[in-house]
């Protein structure tokens, strides 16, 4: 019998990367989503997708009429921590909930704390409450930016936690009610600490953005690439395909980790001005110059030490080959 999953957020960019992976392993997968910002186009192509919308979910769940015989994924378009799900997931059907789903701009949450705090934090201890005794492990979506601007690089996990914005309180808050959830309720959750995640299914005229999707977005559009400061800050840029190996990786796992967290990145950094060079010297494009953004952190870099020998995870695609293979899913070669 194949595993079963249900993935928060999986229409969007890292979530759908990794249903398809899951699918391609032979998972059972749910995805819930509430399409704020998700693309169903991005879970097309690998499987047979059903589609629940939110007005009938709970009362096909009543009903006893979500039959998942011979769906390989049902998408269910509802949010996360709605009745009807925590209802359906605290009756025991899944073995494993990857929770990628979140508000995740930074700026968003500095401008509307209660209300990221509430879709963020809120409704996350929610979907923990629903998950004890109902499923063997939580996988969860953290953020480099739990340590605010760490000074020592490579920065490990015993380094101190000092978010600087509501989102990064927010995701800190999370792994605090992870150790709390294991100690009090025997619930297994890992956390992931996510290194500026990368790769294709991340658009580039998103609020979201990453600057390499950024300027792929320019590149694509004719439009200039913008770049704060002088360029000299750098980041610990990591490939999607790591994220969702490292998401497996920790399901898979036969340790308990009880709010365990870890960094999920490459261990090195790359600088703006490296990677603008070779967008000006692959597609001719002009950098505008802009000024530095207020609280923009110089650098970021992971001691990746602990999920190596804990998860046994590797980085396979370095930077370099995911900018690559980014360049070739935007389709800017052709």
């Amino acid at each position: 019998m194949s595993r079963r999953a249900l993935v928060t957020g999986g229409c969007g960019f890292i979530g759908s990367n990794l249903v398809k992976e899951l699918i391609k392993q032979g998972w059972t997968v749910d995805v819930v989503d509430n399409m704020s910002n998700g693309d169903i186009g991005l879970i097309e192509g690998v499987a047979e997708i059903r589609v629940l919308p939110n007005s009938s979910f709970l009362n096909a769940y009543k009903q006893q009429e979500i039959d998942r015989t011979n769906d390989k994924i049902l998408m269910i378009e509802d949010d996360f921590a709605s009745l009807g799900m925590l209802m359906y997931i605290n009756d025991e059907h899944y073995d494993v909930v990857f929770h990628q789903a979140a508000v995740p701009r930074v700026s968003y949450s500095v401008e509307n704390p209660a209300e990221t705090t509430h879709e963020n934090l809120t409704k996350t201890v929610a979907l923990f409450e629903a998950c004890v005794g109902s499923v063997d492990r939580v996988v969860f979506a953290s953020s480099s930016s739990v340590y605010g601007g760490a000074d020592d690089l490579p920065t490990s996990e015993s380094h101190q936690k000092s978010p600087k914005s509501p989102y990064a309180w927010q995701k800190s808050a999370i792994e605090d009610m992870a150790v709390i959830a294991g100690d009090l309720y025997k619930l297994d959750i890992v956390c992931l600490r996510y290194f500026n995640v990368f790769g294709p299914g991340q658009y580039g005229d998103s609020p979201y953005a990453t600057a390499v999707s950024a300027w792929c977005h320019a590149a694509k559009n004719d439009k200039p690439c913008r770049s704060d400061g002088d360029g000299t800050q750098s980041r610990d840029l990591c490939y999607v395909d790591n994220v969702v190996n490292a998401n497996i990786l920790a399901a898979n796992s036969s340790a308990t980790f009880y709010g365990k967290c870890y960094n999920i990145a490459c261990g090195d950094r790359t600088s703006n001005n490296e990677i603008l060079s070779y967008f000006r010297k692959n597609f001719n494009v002009t950098v505008n110059s802009a000024p530095w953004r207020p609280g923009d952190i110089m650098h970021t870099q992971a001691d990746i030490t602990a999920a190596k020998e804990d998860l046994g995870y590797e980085p396979t695609v370095r930077f370099w080959e995911g900018l690559e293979r980014t360049v070739e899913w935007w389709g800017l070669n052709e």
